[in-house]
């Protein structure tokens, strides 16, 4: 098999982590991308994953697979340069820190290899931003218990949002002593709708699925978490810690099932708003299923009512004219879907964009 095909996906995806502040994983995914090319020991962590589409993030998979071996410490001449580890990391000198990566690529391939083999889970906690954003307009004021379901929830993190802190110029709610602060929610005015103080969440039942669900609480489950987030970005490696910490006072239920058959047990309840939200997932669910996961929505939808609402939020990349989006959307029962907001993929800050429109 050509290996064309994957030195491009580094190459997009290093791309990717230049554009959302990661100067680190940008020098190392275009020097392993190199490598490949000349087959190099990263042309061997990745056989058998050549021509895996780019939802498989086979980047992002040796990303993790080495900065686990750094947070392990199994590699210090990397960690001297990996912030996580209490290293640091030159942008105008990168190539100390790009020799070391190919050192410890040679040096422990069975390891990588064989962590090449699972999907990337971040559990991204700054994606509650928009997902509490949008189960606060379908609230619209009101003190209404929720009941929370999440898709592809992975750790389950998310699920433990109402005791996360968001914080903006124009307002800051969720508990004050939270050991998760979501700082900047907003690159500029949070809408209107939602400055103030409103009431605070309360989520009466919490429940995810996930096929591979992680566990939060366990030292190898930490580990992966840890080990997807890009090790020169500090403050989302302060927010997962603070969210595992949550975790293991209030360990999250996630079950290991797929969405569409999770779906069916789930129906509204009186005097509840019933939420089903789903973040950067769809990607990773084969056709056939996410067919099933919509019928199951709608019919949810179609049995909302007044005393027993249904809600559907999401933060999903769309396409659209300016290019690849990451777009907050909310459906309430049975009306139009509503876009409410745009972010990075990581979900800090949000904005509303211009062209703001039912879709």
């Amino acid at each position: 098999m050509s290996l064309d095909h994957t030195v491009k996906m580094f190459r997009l995806q290093a791309e990717a982590c230049e554009q959302l502040g990661s100067p680190l994983s940008a020098a190392l995914l275009h020097r392993a991308a190199e490598d490949i090319a000349s087959g190099g020991p990263c042309a061997t962590a990745v056989t058998g994953h050549e021509d895996a589409p780019g939802p498989a993030a086979v980047a992002l998979r040796l990303l993790g697979a080495v900065h686990a071996l750094v947070l392990t410490g199994r590699a210090p001449a990397l960690a001297a340069h990996y912030p996580s580890a209490g290293g640091a990391f030159d942008p105008a000198d990168p190539e100390p820190a790009r020799q070391a990566f190919l050192a410890t690529v040679a040096a422990e391939l069975p390891f990588v290899r064989t962590w090449m083999t699972r999907p990337p889970q971040t559990n991204e906690v700054g994606r509650a931003n928009l997902l509490a954003t949008g189960v606060r307009w379908v609230l619209g004021g009101r003190d209404l218990p929720v009941r929370l379901f999440e898709l592809g929830a992975s750790a389950g993190l998310n699920l433990l949002a109402d005791r996360f802190r968001y914080e903006s110029p124009d307002f800051a709610y969720g508990p004050a002593d939270s050991p998760v602060v979501l700082r900047g929610a907003w690159r500029d005015r949070p809408p209107a709708w939602l400055r103030g103080t409103p009431p605070p969440l309360r989520f009466t039942e919490r429940r995810g699925c996930d096929p591979t669900p992680i566990d939060p609480c366990s030292p190898e489950g930490a580990l992966a978490l840890r080990a997807y987030v890009w090790a020169d970005q500090l403050e989302r490696f302060a927010r997962l810690d603070g969210a595992l910490r949550l975790a293991a006072a209030t360990p999250p239920r996630v079950d290991p099932v797929g969405a569409a058959a999770f779906l069916r047990a789930v129906e509204p309840a009186e005097g509840t708003l019933t939420v089903v939200w789903h973040s950067v997932m769809r990607q990773y669910v084969p056709a056939a299923e996410w067919a099933e996961v919509e019928t199951e929505l709608e019919r949810l939808a179609a049995a909302s009512t007044p005393t027993a609402p249904f809600a559907r939020v999401a933060l999903e990349p769309g396409r659209r004219e300016q290019g690849h989006r990451f777009l907050l959307t909310v459906r309430s029962g049975g009306e139009p879907e509503q876009v409410l907001a745009e972010a990075v993929p990581h979900g800090l800050p949000a904005w509303q964009p211009a062209d703001l429109t039912t879709v």
